[in-house]
């Protein structure tokens, strides 16, 4: 037994050494950090493919075999498919990163920055075709013995010279449309293309042609029709413009498209919808602004997608309202610029403001029947919001909702009710589903039912269309379907819909822990899961298998008797995994692993035997992964081997009790090298809820302004990450009853340095580090962004990136009041960190950006005008243009710099930077950082 102690305390002896020996993360090691993206494996299993992209620089794609083996290696690869017979691999090859730097750098326009380029592989023999200055490419959907690309390629031209018998060549640029048959290599090129499209089984290529502006001679602008079996070629519509949503039916025997021919100088887009078939001569207009069934001043809308119905009977389209047009003679800087702000507007005037070019696209759902001579139905007009068909569209009625006479209310509820309604394909009629629904209607896949969530009494319905009998789901049932969980004064919502029966009749919905299967009819209801989730505190949920290689089919449905996966998350312990069950029997999940890593992106072949995944925690960078059965997996990437380098950390669960008895609870992460002899500075990240994340991996990397935890944690600091509920109307008590108790508890610790204690926060959590140094003196160092300090002023604030009001944050989501600030100003006086910043006696950084668009930057201005008042140490960072949330990576990463000096200098000593110490005035602006 001794033998074997000594060996263990030499083996942790030699573990720390190691650990020593590591370096800590520094700021320059961002960029390099990698990650995997766009996933997937083949039909057949054989292939796997995914790329590996660092933060910032030149990614790579590759393709490996199914035994691990790497088939393709190919630098700045993106946007890859595989062939069906997965013989050929295209790709394009994105551009270097320091070209795009370097066109940057020299402001050139969007038409001269660097394009991609194109690659065709043929897996078999490795034969490679490549092209350049390629714009986009694309497969047909049933089929792939071609590829068409759209390229920009110099044209040779003989032009004429001063005599009848000499001329010269000259070149111009032309984008290019090229046909490549995969198997041969034989490619036909089309000039002057523009848009362009396969029908689904390959069996034609459309595409449009444009003509130069000055170029009034030519006569080949119009759309085409190449027979690729035939080689044929035939111009089905003639004439200069626009051609846009160029549709085949899913047989490809019809072709439809929109088209404005128009001048080019008109102020108002006409666009009209044409139709073909090989039957025809040429495309004839089906539907225009004088068309029967368009109503008066409307047309045919050249925002709207087209899509065929699956049977081909249908075609749906938009139309909408023709727009007034600007008087352009009159001058600009004659007359008045001037926004009117109405109380009766349906939205607030920043709203539409906002949403103005939406608004000037939006279209209304219509369909017309190509072999009924051509009938138009409209669907909806302006008063509705949205349709929903189902994936065929083959079935009669469609669903759509209407909030109108009720979008005032949402100044300050946030949301809106709806009107559900169905529509008639067939004859525009409508029937009313749900008045004032506060929830979420869905169509089921056959358009036989209309199932719903109602918010207000946390039930599920379904509706059936032919009879209009409604039917309670979920009458009886022992278990709730809204959030248990709800801390805010509002609704609690759904858990969600995992997915439906393919015998449409079925649908399978979550609980808090469990899957159930719904009969729409309310005949029958099952617990897929046996209640097993809830006896012992697992969130099961459905993995989507499904492939869903045909972009027509949106709705996962699974057959009956089925074996399914579930993934797992272990609400006690956090830790997450893979269930098996059965899809129409009531039976205890398998559990195949449950373990501390987290699993993601799963991805099956067509026979279902073979699965790829990520599998990651906070040691352990997502890798991607290829398994049989979950358990006995192959690890097929290693993406950061560098972090072994590094001294990195551990997370784990820390429960504690808080002053009034609330069972809580946090992550706290430690450094590799963790010595419990030492002392340590900690930090106290939060935002509502973060523990479910105990096993996410963090990569080191300049953050938006949150906390950047690795780089903490590897420079010897703790981080702790407390979840907090919150009491409706006491948000900032909240916070103290978690946070402050949280850190209370790991002071006790002889390794916590509880004199070194700081907090930082961002947005919501960014105003709780606001109360919080207002209520205690126990936080070394402070760093808030974007905080809201003044919830009075707040509170009629706008949104300004949506344009909405700032009330329904505080009467019913994240700010938590509950109540008007009429109702109980006291509460919003309360809870607003300036009335009390008085009391500060902590360092406090402020980040707020002047383009803030969730919470006004004046917030940040409040608080650091009134400390400066004050003579409280305050400073305040303004990223110049940039957001709420950082999005400038060169901001991202300046702001990692100076979080980490100012932690540094409060709460390891060193000595303070020259932006801490003394600022830097204006005159300075871009010559001196005060990073120094």
């Amino acid at each position: 037994m001794r033998i074997k102690i000594a060996c263990l305390g030499a083996s942790l002896l030699l573990t720390g050494a190691l650990s020593a020996q590591k370096r800590p993360l520094d700021h320059s090691v961002y960029d390099n950090w990698k990650s995997i993206s766009n996933t997937a494996i083949s039909k057949s299993g054989q292939f796997i493919s995914y790329q590996i992209m660092p933060q910032e620089g030149d990614g790579v794609f590759q393709l490996k075999k199914a035994d691990n083996a790497l088939l393709l290696s190919i630098p700045r690869g993106a946007s890859a498919q595989l062939s069906k017979d997965e013989t050929f691999l295209i790709a394009a090859i994105k551009p270097t990163f320091q070209e795009t730097r370097q066109a940057k750098i020299k402001k050139k326009k969007a038409d001269d920055m660097p394009k991609d380029s194109l690659v065709i592989v043929n897996l078999q023999n490795k034969q490679e075709w490549k092209f350049g200055q390629v714009k986009s490419f694309k497969l047909a959907q049933n089929k792939n013995e071609y590829v068409a690309f759209l390229a920009d390629e110099k044209k040779q031209t003989k032009t004429p010279t001063d005599t009848a018998t000499t001329s010269k060549k000259t070149t111009k640029n032309g984008a290019v449309l090229y046909l490549q048959k995969l198997s041969t290599g034989d490619t036909l090129k089309f000039w002057k293309a523009d848009q362009y499209a396969f029908s689904p089984n390959e069996d034609f290529l459309l595409f449009s042609k444009k003509n130069e502006a000055k170029d009034s001679t030519s006569t080949d602008a119009g759309l085409y029709l190449y027979d690729i079996a035939n080689k044929n070629l035939k111009k089905i519509s003639n004439g200069q413009g626009t051609y846009k949503e160029l549709s085949f039916d899913d047989k490809g025997m019809q072709v439809a498209f929109l088209a404005d021919k128009s001048p080019e100088k008109s102020l108002v887009k006409d666009y009209k919808l044409y139709y073909y078939t090989t039957k025809l001569d040429t495309a004839h207009i089906i539907a225009n602004q004088q068309s029967a069934g368009v109503p008066r001043q409307w047309y045919v809308s050249g925002d709207a997608p087209l899509n065929f119905s699956a049977d081909g009977e249908k075609l749906y389209f938009g139309l909408a309202p023709i727009p007034r047009i600007k008087d352009t003679t009159l001058v600009d800087f004659e007359h008045a610029q001037v926004d009117i702000w109405h109380w009766k507007d349906d939205y607030l005037q920043p709203q539409q403001l906002v949403n103005l070019k939406r608004d000037l696209s939006k279209s209304f759902a219509a369909v017309i029947y190509p072999s009924k001579g051509n009938r138009i139905v409209a669907l909806v007009d302006d008063t509705f919001s949205r349709t929903i068909t189902t994936d065929e569209a083959n079935n009669e009625w469609i669903l759509t909702s209407s909030d109108f006479g009720k979008r005032v209310e949402g100044q300050w509820e946030g949301s809106t009710k709806s009107d559900i309604y169905i529509v008639s394909t067939q004859s525009g009629q409508k029937k009313l589903v749900k008045k004032d629904l506060n929830g979420y209607p869905y169509l089921s896949p056959n358009g036989e039912y209309v199932l719903y969530f109602d918010r207000e009494k946390g039930n599920w319905l379904s509706y059936n269309i032919k009879s209009g009998s409604e039917i309670l789901l979920n009458d009886g049932m022992p278990v709730s379907f809204v959030d248990e969980e709800n801390d805010s004064p509002t609704l609690p919502g759904a858990y969600g819909i995992a997915c439906w029966s393919t015998d449409n009749r079925n649908v399978y919905i979550y609980d808090r822990y469990d899957i159930w299967r719904f009969d729409l009819t309310g005949k029958s209801k099952q617990l897929i899961t046996n209640g097993e989730g809830r006896a012992t505190k697992k969130s099961f949920r459905y993995i989507d298998l499904d492939r869903q290689d045909n972009p027509r089919y949106r709705t996962t449905r699974i057959p009956d008797n089925k074996r399914i996966y579930l993934s797992a998350l272990d609400e006690v312990t956090k830790q997450n995994g893979v269930f098996e069950a059965n899809s129409s029997k009531s039976r205890r999940p398998s559990e195949i692993v449950l373990s501390g890593f987290v699993y993601r992106g799963f991805k099956a072949s067509e026979s279902g035997d073979m699965f790829i995944y990520t599998k990651e925690n906070y040691a352990q960078s997502p890798n991607l992964y290829l398994s049989k059965d979950f358990k006995n997996e192959e690890r097929l990437t290693d993406v950061n081997p560098q972090q072994e380098t590094y001294n990195w950390g551990t997370a784990e669960l820390v429960k504690w009790t808080t002053p009034s008895g609330k069972e809580a609870e946090g992550i706290l992460y430690k450094p590799e090298n963790f010595d419990p002899n030492k002392k340590y500075p900690i930090i106290a990240y939060f935002y509502e809820t973060l523990t479910d994340g105990l096993y996410s991996y963090q990569a080191p990397a300049p953050t938006p302004s949150r906390l950047n935890i690795p780089y903490y944690v590897s420079n010897e600091y703790l981080v702790f990450a407390p979840d907090i509920c919150y009491e409706i109307g006491y948000p900032g008590k909240s916070a103290e009853e978690y946070v402050n108790s949280g850190m209370r508890y790991l002071a006790r610790n002889a390794w916590v340095d509880s004199t070194k204690m700081a907090i930082q926060g961002q947005s919501w959590g960014g105003y709780q580090v606001a109360h919080l140094i207002t209520r205690t003196p126990m936080y070394a160092a402070a760093w808030t962004g974007a905080p809201v300090v003044n919830m009075t002023s707040a509170y009629g604030g706008i949104r300004w990136q949506s344009g909405m009001s700032r009330q329904f944050q505080y009467e019913h989501t994240q700010s938590r009041i509950g109540k008007t600030l009429w109702e109980d100003k006291e509460l919003y006086l309360e809870n607003s960190p300036l009335f009390y910043l008085d009391k500060v006696t902590t360092p406090v950084v402020i980040m707020h950006n002047d383009n803030d668009g969730a919470v006004p930057w004046y917030q940040g201005i409040e608080m650091f005008t009134a400390l400066r008042r004050l003579q409280k140490p305050v400073w305040m960072l303004n990223y110049n243009g940039d957001e709420h949330n950082l999005i400038k990576r060169q901001n991202r990463k300046d702001i990692q710099i100076r979080q980490a000096q100012f932690f540094d200098h409060f709460l390891k000593g060193k000595p303070a930077t020259k932006w801490i110490s003394t600022g830097v005035p204006a005159i300075e602006k871009g010559i001196d950082w005060g990073l120094e």
